[in-house]
């Protein structure tokens, strides 16, 4: 199974540089990178559509589904909860810990990192048992982390620039278990 894993486009928390803030809308900068990502995929026939149930992700996958595929929303594929961090510039925190797998520093409230990747681990096991040919994944920087991490390893742990940027586009192959 080929799966496809996008970024939803830029909302006001990524141009501020701040900590993710509540479900945010996307900007116009953010339809317009989302306008675009759809004119790069239009000829890929996807099986299905799974997408984050944030606003962010939904604007952006109903903005791409061109070809009207089923989309279904699953919360494992949320950002990452930051918490207390909300709305904070994001130099509060050391950005290298906080997406470092193997760090013991809890920053206030934000979810525990391997809590967080095993969610999204546990969205990826399943997957493995359906029948899809293509599948789109429409998700967050953290999630997309995540992805990194699953498919490519832990190696050292540090996950900060092992991200997608908004509206990208990344491609891996999902062995099945059948």
């Amino acid at each position: 199974m080929k799966v496809y894993i996008t970024r939803h486009g830029q909302v006001p928390h990524n141009a501020l540089k701040q900590y993710n803030a509540d479900d945010e809308n996307l900007t116009d900068l953010g339809i317009k990178q989302a306008e675009q990502l759809r004119d790069e995929i239009i000829d890929i026939n996807f099986d299905i559509i799974i997408c984050s149930p944030l606003n962010r992700a939904k604007q952006t996958a109903n903005i791409i589904n061109i070809k009207n595929q089923k989309v279904i929303y699953d919360d494992r594929l949320k950002e990452r909860d930051c918490g207390d961090l909300s709305g904070k510039p994001l130099n509060v925190t050391n950005r290298e810990e906080y997406w470092n797998y193997n760090t013991t520093i809890k920053y206030g409230t934000s979810e525990n990192i391997k809590l967080f990747f095993d969610r999204v681990y546990n969205f990826l096991d399943e997957l493995k048992e359906k029948n899809y040919n293509r599948v789109l994944i429409v998700v967050h920087s953290g999630v997309s982390k995540a992805f990194n991490g699953y498919f490519e390893g832990i190696k050292d742990g540090k996950f900060l620039n092992r991200r997608l940027k908004n509206c990208e586009i990344r491609e891996y192959e999902i062995i099945g278990e059948k």
